[in-house]
């Protein structure tokens, strides 16, 4: 081989070389950012540990490192994008009646023997039940107390969850309603044998909780889940990944890191971002969404709930709330909130 060519090929081994040191960092990039992301480290150990409603509430990590992510993950977004920024004095008031509320705790084993939390509270002439479903590292009395008053005082018994990994409820990794969703239908089980008058059900989710909702429809419910109500909700895991990495940080090419996430969902938390995506479960549904999204919302885009709206075959009704961002459609227009859910009722109690 001659001079010229040993030369060449030198360089196309230090380029390949390069490539590949820069693909593996790439790759190992997605590591830290799975473990922030998903990471609840709720394990089987029985005690209580109260989490936030978003990212911007969450409590400080005590080791450096979540520290440095929690700093650069406290972004504009976050904290514009939640109600406490504009409705914070309706924020706590709900906060604070969910939590003088005589409630009942109620418990059950996840399939893959998680314990799980339920706040129970039922009404003195009960209508119908009203699972109620946070958001992403939310609490069962964060924002959706804000309606849960509402609707306890017209005539819905509620059921209000600490989804896997909040609140009381174990479980170390949030699978962004993979699994969270088949928690869902374990808590319809659960809920059966408190309805012995076979009341009318609906699934009620905010953000995260909306999308597992949605997800949970593809499944077979009980007879007597009669709709959904899927406030926020995004279409997919890697979906909401994308909007946040182009909306937040302008990065357009993240399919490398996608790729890493996919591989450390598998690997560590058991589940595929595919398993988050709604299309499959909206196309089965054939119970009735009532849908809703604030058109300010930059945590979770309105594209999101209008993509899912487009997806449901079954009878649908999709409201947009001018100036509200993420969480706060029933904080900026709550007569129209209330009434959209009365009516709701009214059309599917049966």
């Amino acid at each position: 081989m001659s001079r010229e060519n040993r030369g060449k090929l030198k360089l196309l081994r230090r380029a390949a070389a390069g490539l590949a040191f820069a693909g593996g960092g790439l790759f190992l990039m997605g590591w830290p950012f799975f473990r922030f992301i998903t990471y609840a480290g709720k394990k089987k150990s029985g005690k209580k540990q109260v989490l936030a409603d978003t990212p911007a509430e969450k409590p400080k990590k005590k080791d450096s490192e979540n520290k440095n992510w929690m700093k650069w993950f406290s972004l504009k977004h976050t904290t514009i994008n939640h109600p406490r920024y504009e409705h914070e004095e309706e924020y706590e008031r709900g906060k604070a009646w969910c939590q003088a509320q005589p409630v009942q705790d109620w418990y059950i084993y996840s399939v893959d023997g998680n314990h799980l939390h339920a706040s129970y509270l039922p009404a003195e002439d009960p209508k119908r039940f009203v699972v109620m479903c946070h958001g992403y590292r939310g609490t069962w009395y964060g924002s959706m107390g804000h309606m849960a008053r509402f609707l306890h005082e017209n005539g819905c018994s509620l059921l209000m969850l600490d989804m896997r990994g909040c609140g009381e409820s174990e479980g170390k990794y949030i699978t962004f309603g993979a699994r969270e969703k088949i928690d869902v239908t374990l808590w319809l089980e659960r809920l059966q044998e408190e309805n012995a008058a076979r009341l009318p059900i609906y699934l009620f989710g905010q953000s995260m909780g909306a999308t597992t909702v949605l997800l949970a429809s593809g499944h077979a419910l009980p007879p007597e889940v009669k709709g959904i109500i899927a406030d926020c909700g995004f279409h997919s895991m890697k979906q909401q990944l994308m909007d946040i990495a182009s909306g937040w940080f302008h990065f357009k090419r993240i399919n490398l890191l996608i790729f890493s996430m996919e591989i450390f969902c598998r690997i560590f938390a058991g589940f595929s971002m595919r398993d988050t995506n709604t299309r499959i479960a909206l196309e089965k549904n054939r119970r009735p969404v009532l849908f809703f999204h604030g058109e300010e919302d930059t945590y979770v885009w309105p594209e999101n709930t209008k993509k899912n709206y487009e997806l449901c075959r079954a009878e649908k009704e999709l409201v947009l709330v001018p100036g509200a961002r993420h969480l706060c459609c029933s904080y900026v227009d709550a007569p129209l909130f209330e009434e959209k859910l009365l009516t709701f009722f009214r059309r599917y109690d049966g």
